[in-house]
């Protein structure tokens, strides 16, 4: 037996050499304790190794896509590397980015909070979650971002997203003084005045909505929708003029004229007085609608106040055969009378017509019906 020294370890045991064989048969026997420790130590620190340098490699592959205009590969590329590396800002940011270039809003959205949580309070990640929260109707999380940039003192359109979403929600007070806000930061933006107008105009404050529904408009007039609108603001306001001018100029800009768009306007031309086009209008809608109470009733209000006591009774009739009880044609049927010349016919129907629905007396006795 001879003993030498082995390089890898401090200590080695004997060789043992068979002399009587043939061959030489070596036995080497390292110590348990030093061979544990290197099985434990190597596997440990190849893994580590790996997926960093995987991370690295699938990074620098989606940059090289990303500068090729190749979006989906280079998605699939910073998405790989995230799952090896999901604590690196780098990695995060071009995966967030690509997201964002692909739409895929959700994912985005998701990466954004993983760069916030891991200390990248940037202004640009603020409001990509302030934009992405809007985009995906999380209004909550619209408010919370959009706070958190207007505490930085961030410029941009902040006053906008937090005068849309309460807007959105029905909170007028606040939609309008975020709103009045935004219009000072970017006055060219024609939706900012629409949703004050329209603001004013759900809590029925119509003469008010009236100056920004026009600044509106002004900005952008193809908003032919706006325009229709405005009309129907000032049909509320009693002004018949301005209703019929805007209805019309709805109309003109290409405004669907529909069955409710020819009914409008039909009413605004009868407010002004016009007549002619005004029942024009109305009897192309009865070609349609025969029995349709409300126009019939309307037509023959129109002649009634024209002085067309005739006309006027001939559609109260149309209304009658449809509607046997309807007490108040009755009675508008017996004023006609009267203003023709035929008082005791037209007492008699009035009386009847009283007889039918009781409530239709304090009309006679103030004579509040019709204009009498």
């Amino acid at each position: 037996m001879f003993a030498i020294n082995h390089p890898g370890c401090s200590r080695i045991s004997n060789i043992i050499v068979k002399k009587n064989l043939s061959y030489r048969t070596y036995f080497y026997r390292f110590p348990v304790r030093n061979f544990l420790f290197i099985l434990f130590i190597l596997p440990a620190s190849m893994p580590a190794f790996s997926q960093s340098d995987s991370a690295s490699f699938f990074l620098q592959k989606g940059l090289q896509e990303k500068q090729n205009g190749r979006l989906m590969e280079s998605y699939k590329n910073f998405n790989k590397a995230a799952s090896y590396d999901s604590s690196s800002k780098t990695i995060l940011k071009e995966y967030a980015s690509a997201c964002m270039d692909l739409r895929k809003y959700g994912e985005a959205i998701e990466t954004y909070k993983k760069l916030v949580a891991l200390g990248d309070e940037s202004e640009e990640n603020y409001r990509q979650l302030m934009i992405l929260s809007f985009n995906l109707k999380q209004n909550d999380d619209v408010l919370f971002y959009a706070n958190k940039l207007k505490q930085s003192g961030s410029a941009g359109k902040v006053n906008y997203y937090l005068g849309k979403v309460n807007y959105d929600g029905d909170n007028y007070g606040d939609a309008i003084k975020y709103l009045a806000l935004a219009a000072k930061e970017d006055p060219t933006d024609a939706e900012i005045p629409y949703m004050i107008a329209h603001s004013y105009a759900d809590m029925m404050n119509y003469k008010q909505s009236i100056p920004y529904f026009q600044k509106a408009i002004q900005l952008d007039s193809t908003r032919n929708y706006w325009i229709y609108e405005m009309g129907l603001i000032y049909y509320a306001l009693h002004d018949d003029k301005n209703s019929l001018k805007y209805i019309l100029l709805a109309g003109e800009r290409g405004y669907r004229k529909d069955a409710d768009y020819m009914e409008n306007l039909g009413i605004a031309y009868l407010n002004v007085g016009d007549l002619a086009n005004g029942i024009d209008i109305m009897n192309g809608i009865l070609r349609k609608r025969p029995s349709d109470i409300n126009i019939l009733g309307m037509v023959a209000e129109a002649y009634y106040y024209k002085g067309k006591y005739q006309e006027a009774m001939d559609y109260w009739d149309k209304i009658l055969e449809y509607d046997k009880e309807n007490a108040s044609a009755l009675y508008m049927i017996g004023l006609c009378y009267q203003k023709k010349g035929e008082k005791e016919k037209g007492v008699r129907l009035c009386d009847k017509a009283i007889e039918m629905d009781p409530s239709l007396a304090k009309y006679r006795e103030k004579k509040m019906m019709a204009g009498l």
